[in-house]
């Protein structure tokens, strides 16, 4: 019903004070609410009250599953909103482009949607269409894929990420969701999804729900269902005290019975609306609610977790149950682009934030120089937790987000000790790829690469409090995965810092022999009992990695999880490190992180009945990436890939299948060099769109290849 309009007069509005905090707020909702619904997701009202009683806390250990999952609620909320960032935060970003998002960060079968086959799952359904070359919104249209199917959930589960980008802005959340919502459903799903977005977005300047409701409908047909769902439960809210005889109406009017399909927008539409106007306004009594209430709970309880978390900001999460304790912001996000599947709220927050300040025009600066951690937020500690192996001084040690009275006077990790006793180590750390504990993930497997390489450098800004008695000692220390995949760990030097003290620490990573760093941490010493406080203000690390990825000789498997598998086969027990089989089109299999600017990339490929294969830079997931391609054709390309295939470069090549070939990539800025058995093949300079950044990859274009290993060093 809305068209934004380019340079509309919404740019030219300032963006709200606490805008990020807000943001954080929502995030956090989101990622609370899907954790807590998710432990028995589809379960009927009764189901859950007979089993679970009322839902007022975590549930996941009465179920027996872990809080922190992967889940298709959150990943495709993260990730498709990314259509921004890929397409220069333009406002007018196109439906069309947001499919081809879906295209490059997905991968089929493996990660983000409910692959329940074509006619059955509403985004299968949606992405073997976009997979078949019909763009969006043909792609998720009534018309080619019917009523049922296009009128289905998914819609307003990921729409929250469009709502946090448009702060005070309904009418380009709303149409933001439209063009998102038609890559793979129309109808009434596409309506849901509009409120939802409308409401979010106004969330951030206006407090009423019902004003907000009032709002949302405005963006919609009044004679849709989902228009006349929302007026009948208002209609019933105004004489009818009981939220459970409301559901009974919504049930009786509005049941799964009377829609097709698997989870249809309407009766779950219903229950969120339930659930905010019987939550009066309170996170805690909203979330028991939709959750109680049943159906698709992890999906309502994880929009109306964002919506009050915009809402009423950081303080509406606090007064009932510890919600953000036990989740420390962690989330995951398995996608192609595995550099950016370990995450936190804190870091998808801010790629929010950077949004929505770009699409207004205003500068972004991002929180201490763009460290990767840096506490910034009220309550933030972005994963870190303290280390249980030494378990006597870990028992000491407590984490916590304070102001650290410095030079700075910010707000940072407090890390506070008690009668750390000599000879003792305490240790708090925070994930850099798939921890212990999620390796057997259930549900989607957690496809992600690790974030922190050997020689990169690492740098920690530390201050100790002003009433601190004796000195402690503090070090940079990391685990990576080593024989077997059991922890080992490697400590960075010792520096002491006395009370009132700050110290920059810097260690260059060491060599771990190409297997994947799990964690990164702080680790405390002294050498008499101490207590006190030590502050860390900021955590980050800078430059490209020197190391060679390939199978080590002590077993794992972690080695070869660090690598997202975007092919039909890769074999790591065959005789050599890397077999990848690929039975149609091009796969891949990739590493590294956005991250990663200039370097050089190599390896020696030999390929076996394939149609081609090779060596890939600047990887940003399956459709953004330069590659050197060795072809059946007789020749070698130099291609970049991004939103179709462009050929930089061509040269003959003596074409032998079973014969290994030396490939090297040299990308710096916008200039490529790439090498063939030692001769340079090409040098070129990309003056098209390109690619600034990413990580490596092996490619494999239907046949079979193999690689012994991939070396990736600084390009100076």
């Amino acid at each position: 019903m809305y068209a934004l309009a380019k340079g509309s007069h919404m740019s030219l509005l300032a963006l709200p004070k606490d805008y990020a905090e807000r943001v954080y707020a929502g995030v956090l909702g989101k990622i609370i609410g899907v954790y807590l619904g998710r432990p028995f997701e589809g379960w009927t009202y009764e189901h859950i009250m007979e089993e679970l009683g009322e839902i007022t806390q975590y549930v996941h250990e009465r179920r027996g599953v872990p809080l922190v999952v992967t889940d298709d609620d959150i990943s495709g909320t993260f990730t498709f909103v990314r259509a921004l960032a890929d397409y220069g935060y333009d406002r007018n970003v196109t439906a069309a482009q947001i499919g081809q998002t879906w295209l490059n960060y997905i991968i089929e079968g493996r990660t983000i949607l409910w692959w329940g086959g074509l006619g059955n799952s509403t985004e299968h359904t949606a992405y073997l269409r976009l997979k078949r070359g019909i763009k969006a919104p043909k792609s998720g249209s009534m018309a080619l894929n019917g009523k049922v199917v296009s009128e289905q959930i998914g819609s307003q589960i990921f729409i929250d990420g469009w709502a946090m980008v448009s702060p005070g802005d309904p009418e380009q959340a709303a149409e933001f969701a439209r063009r998102a919502a038609s890559v793979s459903h129309d109808g009434e799903a596409i309506y849901g999804a509009q409120v939802l977005a409308a409401m979010e977005a106004q969330a951030f300047v206006e407090r009423d729900i019902n004003a907000l409701l009032d709002l949302g409908t405005s963006f919609i047909p009044r004679d849709s269902v989902i228009y006349r769902v929302i007026h009948d439960i208002r209609d019933w809210h105004e004489s009818e005290p009981d939220w459970r005889k409301t559901r009974e109406k919504i049930v009786e009017r509005y049941g799964y019975d009377r829609y097709g399909g698997n989870c249809h927008m309407v009766p779950n539409h219903a229950l969120i609306i339930l659930a905010l106007l019987y939550g009066e306004d309170d996170f805690h009594r909203s979330l028991m609610i939709a959750n109680t209430a049943g159906w698709d709970t992890d999906c309502n309880s994880g929009n109306v977790g964002c919506l009050l978390g915009i809402k009423n900001g950081l303080q509406g999460l606090e007064g009932g149950p510890d919600w953000r304790g036990p989740v420390a912001d962690r989330l995951y996000l398995p996608t192609a682009d595995g550099g950016r599947a370990i995450t936190d709220a804190v870091t998808e927050t801010y790629h929010l934030v950077r949004a929505g300040h770009a699409l207004r025009g205003i500068p972004f600066e991002a929180p201490r120089q763009g460290a990767r951690f840096h506490f910034s937020l009220p309550g933030s500690v972005q994963g870190f937790h303290v280390d249980a192996a030494e378990a006597e001084s870990a028992a000491r040690v407590h984490l916590d987000n304070a102001l650290y009275q410095g030079q700075e006077h910010e707000r940072s990790l407090e890390i506070r000790y008690e009668r750390l006793g000599a000879g003792q180590q305490a240790r708090v750390a925070t994930p850099t790829f798939v921890p212990p504990d999620a390796i057997t993930m259930p549900g989607y497997t957690l496809l992600a690469s690790p974030t922190l390489y050997a020689g990169q450098t690492v740098q920690a800004r530390l201050g100790a409090d002003h009433s601190n008695g004796a000195a402690v000692t503090v070090r940079l220390s990391l685990q990576y995965y080593g024989k077997d995949d059991h922890l080992v760990t490697v400590k960075g030097p010792e520096q002491d810092l006395a009370a009132g003290e700050e110290q920059i620490l810097t260690w260059r990573i060491p060599d771990t022999t190409g297997q994947p760093i799990a964690t990164i941490g702080i680790e405390l010493s002294a050498e008499k009992e101490v207590s006190g406080r030590v502050y860390l203000a900021s955590l980050g690390w800078a430059g490209a990695p020197n190391i060679t990825l390939t199978r080590p000789l002590d077993g794992g498997i972690m080695w070869r999880r660090a690598w997202v598998n975007a092919v039909d086969q890769f074999e790591g027990r065959s005789p050599e490190p890397y077999r990848l089989v690929q039975n149609d089109g091009r796969g891949m299999i990739s590493q590294g992180t956005r991250e990663w600017t200039d370097y050089v990339v190599s390896a020696a490929i030999t390929p076996h009945a394939v149609q081609a294969a090779g060596l890939g830079a600047r990887v940003q997931g399956l459709q953004r990436y330069y590659a050197l391609m060795l072809s059946e054709t007789g020749k070698v390309y130099l291609l970049k890939v991004l939103d179709g295939e462009t050929v930089l470069g061509e040269a003959p090549l003596q074409w032998e299948l079973d014969r290994t070939y030396s490939v090297r990539i040299r990308v710096v800025k916008e200039h490529l060099q790439a090498w063939v058995d030692g001769t340079l093949l090409f040098d070129v300079e990309d003056e098209g769109t390109p690619l600034s950044s990413g990580g490596v990859a092996l490619l494999c274009q239907e046949g079979r290849m193999e690689c012994g290993g991939v070396t990736v060093q600084p390009a100076g």
